[in-house]
């Protein structure tokens, strides 16, 4: 599946979801100084493992330019047990994801945020505005070779510097959430 095009301007939805770390998190205190990037991602689709590490990289490198990140696993773990909180918890320690990574049980948040997929990426500027809908960089199932574009970086970076996004953005693509009931 493929993201759909950036409705620039279109405002973050607030949310409360509880961490792997133990502690809950809203759109006030996951905030960067210069924005936030929410992702919806999961354990098991290839297309988020192929960018793990790279994920963990970028993230780092974006919070010292203001940019904060938040990880929200919304698919149902009764269709893939790889997604339980629990493996959610191992994974971000295997990992050292430097992000909070979130349970949305209820799926609401994705809805609210019209997510699609795993990876689905949103970046917000300082007033909480979206800048960003598009893939990460040339990563499909299989990781891109080293010195690729870094789309998502590239994009987040502009926007900690103008609060704006590129106005040419590339689709993202991964797995389908899992929708509970479907």
């Amino acid at each position: 599946m493929e993201t759909p095009v950036c409705d620039f301007g279109w405002e973050a939805v607030d949310f409360d979801l509880p961490g792997v770390d133990g502690k809950r998190y809203n759109l006030r205190n996951a905030m960067g100084k210069n924005g936030l990037l929410v992702m919806f991602i999961c354990n098991h689709c290839p297309y988020v493992k192929a960018i793990r590490q790279r994920l963990v990289r970028d993230a780092l490198e974006l919070r010292t330019y203001g940019i904060n990140t938040i990880a929200i696993m919304s698919n149902d773990p009764t269709e893939y047990e790889e997604d339980s909180f629990e493996n959610m918890r191992r994974v971000a320690t295997d990992y050292a994801f430097p992000f909070p990574y979130v349970l949305d049980e209820t799926q609401a948040v994705a809805k609210a945020y019209g997510a699609v997929c795993t990876p689905d990426f949103s970046g917000f500027n300082r007033e909480l505005q979206l800048q960003y809908r598009g893939r990460f960089d040339a990563s499909r199932k299989e990781t891109a070779p080293d010195g690729v574009r870094r789309d998502l970086f590239e994009a987040m970076m502009e926007v900690a510097q103008t609060r704006q996004g590129p106005k040419e953005q590339i689709p993202g693509m991964g797995c389908s959430i899992k929708w509970r009931g479907e």
